[in-house]
């Protein structure tokens, strides 16, 4: 594994799973988008509180590569990195099995902000994610 800002556990559960005894490709969004919660969190803010002030990180576009599936009650790492690109926060996210850690998934994420409604620059986020995006973790 390559080193990342943020790595956090998560184990796949059997309602995540298809008929085929595999995680169903939708609950990957799930997780990585749990994981940039749980990194958010890490930088002192709130996801839930940013949004009550108006401000609101939302998607704006999605590439993700499935690899080798994940299956029930597989233990996984999901891990990413930032950088920022204009007004965009890109992460780089990856999940890999941790029993062999052999990667499973694979997304770019691209964040902007819209601030009362307005796509707009967040001085939270930026002071939040600064020493992430200067490798100073």
């Amino acid at each position: 594994m390559k080193k990342y800002v943020f790595e956090t556990r998560m184990e796949v559960r059997d309602y995540e799973c298809d008929i085929e005894g595999i995680v169903n490709n939708a609950n990957y969004l799930h997780y990585i988008e749990h994981t940039r919660h749980r990194f958010l969190k890490t930088t002192g803010l709130s996801f839930a509180e940013m949004h009550s002030r108006g401000i609101d990180a939302v998607v704006a576009r999605m590439k993700m590569q499935f690899k080798i599936p994940l299956r029930c009650d597989d233990e996984f790492i999901s891990c990413l990195n930032l950088r920022k690109e204009g007004i965009r926060y890109v992460f780089d996210q990856d999940i890999y099995r941790a029993s062999d850690q052999r990667l499973c998934f694979r997304a770019q994420v691209e964040l902007v902000c819209l601030v009362n409604g307005r796509l707009s620059s967040s001085e939270e986020y930026d002071r939040a994610f600064e020493p992430y995006l200067r490798g100073e973790e």
